[in-house]
């Protein structure tokens, strides 16, 4: 396995400085290609009606009881 990054006075077509001359292009990147397992599967599901439904009845709760409190303050 080669070193994602290699010596400069080991790796072919560098120059004395040790940059690409024109036109090359640098080695290729060392890695692993491929999983050591199986991915699992996404779940893609949406909430459903039930918690929008609880969410919007909360909301109207919370709603009448400011109300009722500035009705009893004025």
């Amino acid at each position: 396995m080669t070193s994602p990054d290699p010596e400069p006075d080991r790796t072919p077509a560098l120059d004395e400085h040790g940059a690409l001359p024109g036109g090359d292009t640098p080695p290729a990147e060392g890695g692993i290609s491929g999983i050591s397992h199986p991915e699992p599967v996404e779940v893609r599901r949406a909430w459903g009606p039930w918690p929008a439904v609880l969410i919007v009845l909360l909301a109207v709760a919370v709603s009448a009881m400011l109300v009722g409190m500035l009705v009893v303050l004025a």
